[in-house]
Formats: structure tokens, sequence, C-alpha cells
């Protein structure tokens, strides 16, 4: 199995504490959060890992290498100009092959357990996606959803940025910079996304606050 941790944004609401630190690189528990993340995803099968870089990203390269020390294989993408979600894993792409991979946002703190996941997807869909129910302080959900499927978009659950997709999502996308929400809901009105729901500790570090509540869980 195949990966992708997202790991080239700026993280400008967490700043000042990212101009000198990659937002990957924040300890939670003791280790990187990247650190983190590449443990659980070799817990969960994955052997071959792929991360984009951009902001500090030569720190999270020598920091994390190839992988070796962690059990793991890892190849870079690099950015000169940041390409978004979307953008990103499509200029992956041929380090990912041709099966479905696992992509994880590079700024997800969650005791999420990748075994979870399916090892492949059904043959109608480009997609699994992992949700959770939005918190009171969250303005809005992402999706809905009905049986195994999402069918709109909406209020009802959130996407965890962690997920299961196929290389033919990418199919007729945009060049360039582009967010992978955009694929995701041209999927979903072919009935093409599947998810689960999540329950478990899960915290996006994009603020101080947030940053804070994980440091407590870790």
């Amino acid at each position: 199995m195949r990966g992708m941790i997202l790991a080239a944004g700026l993280g400008t609401r967490l700043a000042p504490l990212t101009e000198k630190t990659p937002k990957p690189l924040i300890e939670i528990g003791g280790e990187p959060l990247i650190v983190r993340q590449i443990l659980q995803l070799k817990e969960g099968g994955v052997s071959d890992i792929v991360i984009n870089l951009h902001h500090l990203g030569e720190m999270i390269f020598n920091r994390v290498g190839n992988g070796g020390k962690y059990g793991v294989q890892i190849q870079y993408t690099w950015e000169k100009s940041l390409l978004e979600t979307g953008g990103g894993v499509k200029n992956a792409l041929p380090l990912l092959g041709k099966e479905p991979f696992i992509i994880l946002n590079g700024d997800i703190y969650s005791d999420f357990s990748f075994t979870d996941l399916p090892n492949t997807l059904k043959p109608d869909s480009l997609g699994h996606l992992v949700l959770r129910q939005p918190t009171i302080d969250e303005r809005a959900g992402d999706f809905i959803v009905s049986g195994s499927k999402i069918i709109g978009r909406g209020d009802q659950l959130t996407y965890c940025g962690i997920g299961l997709i196929s290389p033919s999502l990418f199919i007729n996308s945009p060049e360039g910079a582009f967010s992978l929400r955009e694929l995701f809901f041209d999927a979903l009105a072919r009935r093409a996304l599947e998810y689960q729901k999540f329950e478990g500790a899960w915290e996006d570090i994009g603020t101080l606050e947030a940053l804070e509540r994980a440091l407590k869980r870790g």
C-alpha cells in the first residue's frame, strides 16, 4: 500500500511558531507530528510514502530522510509554488502508482488506525473518505451521507483529512493549484464516494488553540 502526506502548507495561522518551524515538525508528545503520522501509516500497512514539500521543506527532508529509520520508503515532491491539496496530489501521481492510495493531511493529529480503512475501493468508487461529526465550534460540515455513500454537500459530517482515493479521481482535473474538495464534489455527484465515520481523538493543528488541545492529548 502507498500513501501520501500533504505537508507543503505555510501554516500561517500558527505564526509566529511556523516562521522557523514547518507545521509537520511541531512536536506533540515528544515527537514531530509528521513522524507520528509516518509510524501510524506504517502500522496500517503502508510501506511507500510520498511527502510534498514547500514551506521550509528542507527541514522536513533533513528530519525524515528516506524513511529507512522508520521502516518505510519515503519519496518527495517539491513545489516551487503551492499547488494546494488537489494539485499537490496530482503532481505526485507518478510516484503513487495506479492502485488506490491513502491520503493524509500533514496537520492532522488523531488516533485513527489506518488498518480500519478498506484495502481497496469498490468498482464504482473513486474514493473512501473518513468523516466525523462537526464540533460545536465549527460553522458547518462538508457532506451529507446515506447508507455507505456520500450523496451531497451539507452540514451532516466533516472531512477528517484522511482517505483512500483512486488515481482515476484526477481524470479531467485542472492543471496547477486546486483543492481536492473540487474533485470530491464532482465525484459525489456521480455517487462515486464512500465513507466511514470516525469518533476518536482528532485535531486539525491549524490554530494555536487546536495545538494546545493536541498537546494536552499527547
